[in-house]
């Protein structure tokens, strides 16, 4: 088996420090359950926020140029800062979570999660 050579919650916690990025390289470098798990949902999470941010940019802020109406752009303004909010919640839950040698798993991503880490 390929290990990183870190100790597993180190290497959890790792996994969320560069968002999807640092997931990634642990997903492909580190085959163990415990850090294949949290490199999966490092992935998914991340990797879904990232794709929620561009598709706000482009929904609210691409457009506002077209139509002009700044209730529009004051909608996607809040929905940026929601977003980072919950990003950064997210972010550092999951980096304590890891470290203390949990598997906590975020609902609303938990199966593809489990489907792409190979439960």
């Amino acid at each position: 088996m390929a290990e990183s050579g870190l100790a597993e919650n180190v290497a959890g916690l790792l996994c969320y420090v560069g968002g999807w990025i640092t997931g990634l390289i642990f997903f492909l470098i580190d085959k163990r359950p415990f850090v294949r798990f949290h490199a999966a949902q490092s992935i998914v999470v991340f990797g879904g926020l990232q794709i929620a941010f561009i598709i706000v940019r482009q929904i609210f802020f691409q457009g506002f140029g077209y139509y002009g109406s700044f209730s529009v752009f004051s909608l996607g303004a809040l929905l940026f800062d929601v977003l980072e909010l919950i990003g950064v919640v997210l972010w550092i839950l999951l980096m304590v979570k890891a470290y203390q040698g949990e598997k906590y798993r975020v609902a609303l991503v938990s199966g593809l999660t489990d489907s792409l880490a190979g439960k």
